[in-house]
């Protein structure tokens, strides 16, 4: 039987309209909703995260598509593993509620696997 290769997986990020229309302190809160999020995909079990990227110098405001805000490159176990990562945008909860990180921003994941190329 072969070893189960890892998935390579880039999440695309985006900001949206509501971060920019927030107040400052919501706008505070919806950061460290963005951390914790971000944390919790570093965190998850078998995740190895190879990189990242913000274009948040180059583009200004809301990202509902290419090009997106930020990108994290990492390899994952299964596609599971994907799709809960994914999940985080819609259970953490930005302050004290109610709403939860996808009133935000947004993640598309594309998944593929590692390029290798024979010489």
């Amino acid at each position: 039987m072969s070893e189960k290769k890892t998935l390579r997986v880039l999440f695309c990020m985006g900001i949206n309209q509501n971060f920019f229309d927030a107040e400052p302190a919501e706008a505070k809160a919806v950061w460290a909703a963005f951390g914790a999020m971000w944390n919790g995909i570093h965190n998850m079990p078998g995740v190895n995260v190879l990189g990242n990227m913000d274009d948040d110098q180059s583009m200004v405001g809301p990202s509902t598509s290419f090009p997106w805000t930020t990108y994290l490159l990492a390899d994952m176990p299964d596609i599971e593993s994907v799709h809960a990562a994914c999940n985080l945008f819609r259970t953490t909860v930005v302050g004290e509620g109610p709403y939860k990180l996808w009133k935000y921003c947004k993640v598309e994941a594309r998944v593929g696997r590692e390029l290798i190329v024979q010489s």
